[in-house]
């Protein structure tokens, strides 16, 4: 038969009120009691009924992360930080994928699954400004990504644009002159792709480089694959380039391949650059320079800030638009131009 609250509560010799607030991490809690009730309750396997607490203080303990596909590895990493940010703060995460398909992600903002929780982070995808209004929910909600911009709640993402500025000025500063891109959306303006590709623009027309269109690689989607595709496409044109910047690490990877195949140097004869600092970028063959976008910050902000929202009985304060710090974090695969 399973442990009780009664029997912990007998086991440690305190209340059943002190048991269940130990268990609620309420504090004024004499350090030697709550020692007493944790050992009781490790000793009787004791597993307390969350359903119970859920119905009791209205809450479930579980926060949502809905993001695109965990098969990107920046998606991944971004979920493995929110679930230690959580942790810390003593709350479940239950994370979906949406496969960042709008009419999925619209479905998942109404979904009875949210009743599971007290709250989402959401990372769109296939939104874009025009859906602001579906943001518009009964629980509190915070945005991920760049889709949407001045919706109805809180919004934490990265500074896009002054981080891939500054990615380019760093392969500028090693006097490159023919940056290619990869990983631009044919029209976008609003989204990851079209605030890097502006950011990329500014620090070219800044140091007096003219933009040249046939440096633009296109994809769709942004996995290696596409890297490599773009960058084979790149080569075949026969454009000269001596730098490439990738609108994430996982496309630059693929492009890397590509080049090292055709016998090119890196960054002898093309430096390199990615976006995302994912943990595989100190491993590549060179290490991979790219940019840390505030991954972790961001993760922690939006759980603390979610959190904040759940707590709050209050009249609801305005939303808020946060943006990570970044940095350029350099590795091998840039460097100066050699003859």
């Amino acid at each position: 038969m399973a442990a009780t609250l009664h029997d912990v509560a007998r086991i440690a010799e305190v209340s059943i009120k002190t048991v269940s607030n130990v268990i609620n991490d309420y504090p004024h809690i004499r350090p030697s009691t709550k020692q007493r009730v944790l050992e009781a309750i490790a000793e009787l396997d004791y597993q307390p009924n969350l359903s119970a607490r859920s119905l009791r203080s209205g809450r479930t303990g579980v926060i949502g992360l809905a993001v695109p596909e965990l098969s990107l590895s920046y998606f991944a990493e971004l979920a493995d930080a929110v679930i230690r940010s959580a942790e810390r703060h003593h709350v479940t995460v239950l994370i979906e994928q949406t496969g960042g398909d709008r009419r999925r992600e619209i479905e998942l903002l109404s979904s009875p699954r949210r009743q599971m929780t007290d709250g989402l982070l959401f990372s769109a995808l296939g939104m874009d400004s025009d859906d602001a209004e579906h943001l518009s929910v009964g629980y509190p909600l915070v945005l991920l990504g760049e889709r949407i911009f001045g919706g109805p709640t809180d919004h934490v993402t990265m500074r896009n644009v002054d981080a891939a500025r500054a990615a380019t000025e760093h392969l500028i500063s090693q006097g490159r002159r023919r940056i290619a891109i990869i990983g631009a959306h044919e029209g976008e303006i609003i989204g990851s792709a079209g605030l890097r590709l502006r950011g990329y623009r500014e620090a070219l027309e800044a140091a007096g480089i003219p933009f040249d269109p046939a440096l633009i690689g296109y994809t769709t989607l942004w996995h290696r694959s596409n890297g490599a595709t773009a960058m084979r496409e790149l080569l075949a044109s026969g454009v000269h380039f001596d730098a490439v910047f990738g609108l994430n690490d996982t496309l630059t990877l693929g492009a890397m391949r590509v080049l090292q195949e055709a016998g090119l140097r890196i960054p002898a004869d093309v430096a390199a650059i990615g976006f995302d600092d994912l943990d595989e970028a100190q491993y590549s063959l060179p290490t991979l320079s790219t940019v840390d976008p505030g991954r972790e910050e961001i993760a922690e902000t939006a759980v603390r800030i979610l959190l904040e929202r759940i707590a709050d009985t209050g009249p609801a304060a305005p939303p808020r638009e946060i943006l990570a710090d970044f940095r350029v974090v350099e590795r091998e695969s840039t460097g100066p131009l050699t003859a």
